[in-house]
């Protein structure tokens, strides 16, 4: 630095920024008055909005209001807390979309309560679909309504899954009918990052913000494998392979990590202009500082080590690997790591990396102490399913001679997919004081036979398939084939 521009700083001064450097303790008084060294400190000015991304995290704030509800009590029913409990003749209080307490038959009910009854039924805790393309790739699947990849750039950072989402996606409704109560919606897989996605409540709203789970943290999709490569390698444009991955990931962070050091600097001195902001290298800033978590769609065991590398080298944490086909190789690793694996249990074949599947994989994943295996969709179809895939996958798993209790698979879809996507202190288990997301299946919600009869989001009924007054319908529905046609029994509307 130029002495004329170090703001007229002493030799002595500069001496003692130097031996500070070294950790030692010399130099503990300078001569410089106390008011040039205030001067030299001092706050950073508040900037215009929109130029200072810390000072406004949430521009796009939550508008979610919970859905009309009473406090009830769902009596009689075989639960599953999604903690590992099993409860026979069970009870479930809500109060003001709270659970309440959950107990046995001897839990006493407050006067006041609606009593539902579910005898014979089963009670679980709200499906969480934690990998989801609902509202940015939405019905009807048209060109116009394809908004889910910001393909033009291998580093999409910048871009936001909810400013793609369009609540009149019939996929809602559908899903909600399977148990459904959030979602994570995230962009597509064409890039190395894709962009930001968002978690919702699966309540009928008419803007995104209406479904925005509050508190719920940002999350980041990254991709790796055969997506980037080759959608940017056909266009003669790196990355083209997955060492052109790896050059693309790393690049990214050097940046973010760089811009992040000149912002801090620039809040702890004051001194100078601000960094200008920059909307794709914010959002990875976040990822380095823990705020927003990373959801990385990875099929390879190698593929995700080399992630795992990647994160350890820049200092960040992945949260989650999506499709993960392989995770079953690795699963001690991914315990040992904290690292959550959301698969499906049949889907596999369709391209190279997603050659070496096995059914058991959720099941395999599982077995490590410490471990978060998660059934997810990646589907408008197979969301309305999860428990169905999960079932599957819990087959395998004991075919494999993995003796796992149905009590302990629930938390697949329920209190592990909550981990997965940073909401398990919230939603994902009925524990006193979460979130009243309940469903109430027909059946044993490991059987295919099981139909989802009520749906509870924050304690207020979203669903119910036996009164068309809780079957919400998209306008996009009407008049389509097999619409207002009855099966099984079930009224118009239902699903």
């Amino acid at each position: 630095m130029k002495m004329s521009r170090m703001r007229g700083a002493s030799l002595a001064v500069l001496a003692c920024a130097m031996v500070g450097a070294f950790g030692l303790s010399a130099c503990a008084t300078t001569g410089t008055s106390s008011s040039s060294a205030s001067a030299d400190s001092k706050a950073p000015e508040s900037l215009a909005p929109g130029l200072d991304y810390a000072a406004n995290r949430d521009p796009y704030p939550s508008t979610y209001q919970p859905l009309p509800r009473q406090n009830s009590a769902i009596v009689g029913a075989t639960v599953f807390t999604g903690t590992g409990q099993r409860i026979e003749n069970g009870v479930v209080l809500m109060a003001d979309g709270k659970v309440e307490a959950v107990g046995g038959a001897d839990l006493a009910i407050p006067a006041g309560y609606t009593v539902i009854d579910a005898r014979g039924r089963f009670v679980t805790p709200g499906v969480i679909d934690v990998h989801s393309h609902l509202g940015v790739y939405p019905s009807p699947g048209v060109q116009g309504m394809s908004d889910g990849n910001e393909a033009t750039n291998p580093n999409t950072a910048q871009v936001w899954a909810e400013h793609s989402v369009w609540p009149q996606d019939p996929g809602f409704n559908t899903a909600r009918a399977g148990g459904v109560t959030t979602l994570g919606i995230l962009p597509g897989s064409a890039n190395l990052f894709g962009g930001r996605g968002v978690t919702l409540r699966n309540v009928p709203a008419l803007s995104v913000q209406g479904m925005k789970m509050p508190g719920a943290p940002y999350t980041l999709k990254m991709a790796c494998g055969e997506n980037p490569s080759r959608v940017y390698g056909s266009r003669n444009q790196s990355p083209a392979t997955g060492m052109g991955n790896v050059a693309g990931y790393r690049a990214a962070f050097i940046a973010a990590r760089d811009y992040k050091a000149k912002w801090d600097k620039w809040r702890d001195t004051g001194k100078g202009d601000p960094p200008t902001r920059n909307l794709q290298l914010e959002t990875l800033a976040d990822v380095l500082d823990g705020k927003i978590l990373v959801e990385n769609h990875c099929y390879r065991a190698d593929e995700m080590i080399v992630m795992l590398d990647i994160a350890r080298e820049f200092g960040y944490h992945i949260t989650t690997f999506h499709h993960a086909i392989e995770a079953y190789k690795i699963a001690p690793l991914l315990a040992r790591e904290h690292v959550c694996a959301a698969m499906w249990s049949g889907w596999w074949g369709f391209k190279m990396e997603g050659l070496d599947a096995v059914e058991s994989n959720a099941a395999l994943v599982d077995a490590p102490e410490g471990s978060c295996a998660v059934i997810h969709s990646d589907d408008p179809e197979l969301t309305q399913r999860l428990n169905q895939e999960a079932a599957a996958t819990l087959a395998a798993g004991r075919a494999a001679g993995l003796n796992i209790p149905e009590e302990h698979a629930v938390a697949w879809f329920t209190l592990n997919a909550a981990r997965a996507i940073g909401i398990a202190d919230q939603t994902g288990s009925l524990e006193a004081g979460k979130r009243a997301d309940v469903v109430i299946w027909s059946a044993d919600p490991f059987s295919v036979y099981a139909r989802a009869d009520q749906v509870f989001v924050d304690g207020g009924k979203a669903f119910d398939r036996f009164d068309p007054a809780y079957q919400p319908t998209s306008d996009f529905e009407l008049g389509q084939p097999g619409y207002g046609l009855t099966a099984a029994t079930v009224t118009e509307g239902a699903r």
